[in-house]
């Protein structure tokens, strides 16, 4: 396993590394930068120009890269232009509220994608399988909005029975009774999509391993359906659902953002889209980064854990 980790880990660093000069780039590309946002829509010319020099933003492409990569390595993120604040301390507020939140919402999906994924292959009926394909197909269609946009409706304005918005007044861990009512609307809007797209992966992955000859067999010497399913197909279809589910976790991350701004949640999706608005380079750069970082580190833990659940991919990959 060590092997192998260290043979993924410089496909990942480089990856990071593309990562980083891409956003960094892109930042400079959109037109209107900072300063405009700065010095408002009546400054002159020279008074933009100033701006700029006193941000740093008229030298060159790489020595402003190699700069703010040197601050990253020693984690000083620098200061927000518009937001206000150093921009560790902005990440530290709103790292937590953000990691709750996907938390919350991939335990939603995992428990959502197993009930879906298991009731499909174990209840041979028509009906039940029909109506489980139209809840996955919803689950998939519906846009967030509209899905956060109901959930506040029914349950936080006609029945008022959970919270609409908002987070907990006394914290996030004061009383986790109270957290979890908040959390509930937001972590479904964001789960439901993933939780019904890994049903529909890990249902194809249960019904390929049950026309394995190991399933046929068993079942035709007298082994229960639900005995074969759990005792032997599950096993053999978690290690390529893990990746799958590695590469959901990241749309969770993205799908934060409208989830965040729909229900007032403050973690990093409200954070970049203030950034985004006002040109706030620092802020923004440093946030999609930790972004890519994030499902970088998910999918090399999902492909670290996919090869020790199954050793042919590790053993393969060292020939």
């Amino acid at each position: 396993m060590t092997g192998y980790l260290l043979r993924r880990i410089p496909t990942a660093i480089i990856v990071l590394i593309a990562a980083s000069l891409l956003v960094f780039a892109v930042l400079r590309l959109i037109p209107g930068g900072p300063e405009a946002a700065l010095a408002g829509p009546d400054a002159g010319p020279d008074q933009l120009a100033a701006i700029r020099h006193d941000l740093g933003l008229d030298r060159g492409f790489f020595v402003q890269y190699g700069a703010w990569i040197a601050g990253l390595l020693t984690l000083d993120f620098g200061t927000s232009y518009q937001v206000g604040g150093d921009i560790g301390d902005l990440i530290s507020f709103g790292i937590t509220n953000a990691l709750v939140l996907t938390a919350a919402a991939a335990v939603i999906a995992v428990l959502l994608g197993l009930g879906l994924s298991l009731s499909a292959v174990l209840w041979r009926s028509r009906v039940v399988n029909a109506l489980l394909t139209g809840i996955n197909a919803l689950a998939i269609a519906l846009p967030t909005f509209v899905v956060g946009t109901v959930l506040i409706a029914v349950f936080g304005i006609r029945w008022r029975v959970l919270p609409a918005g908002g987070t907990p007044p006394a914290g996030l861990f004061d009383d986790i009774w109270i957290t979890v009512q908040y959390l509930l609307l937001p972590a479904l809007t964001l789960g439901l999509p993933a939780g019904a797209m890994l049903a529909r992966f890990l249902t194809e992955s249960l019904r390929t391993e049950l026309a394995q000859p190991y399933a046929t067999t068993a079942i035709a010497t007298g082994a229960s359906r639900r005995d074969v399913v759990l005792g032997h197909a599950l096993r053999n279809a978690l290690p390529s659902t893990i990746t799958a589910f590695g590469l959901l976790l990241g749309t969770l991350l993205g799908g934060a953002v409208l989830v965040e701004a729909i229900f007032g949640w403050p973690g990093l999706g409200l954070l970049t889209e203030e950034g985004i608005s006002a040109r706030d380079y620092p802020l923004v750069q440093v946030l999609i980064l930790l972004s890519v970082t994030a499902f970088v580190l998910i999918q090399l833990a999902a492909d670290v854990l996919h090869a020790w659940l199954d050793p042919r991919i590790r053993l393969a990959g060292a020939r």
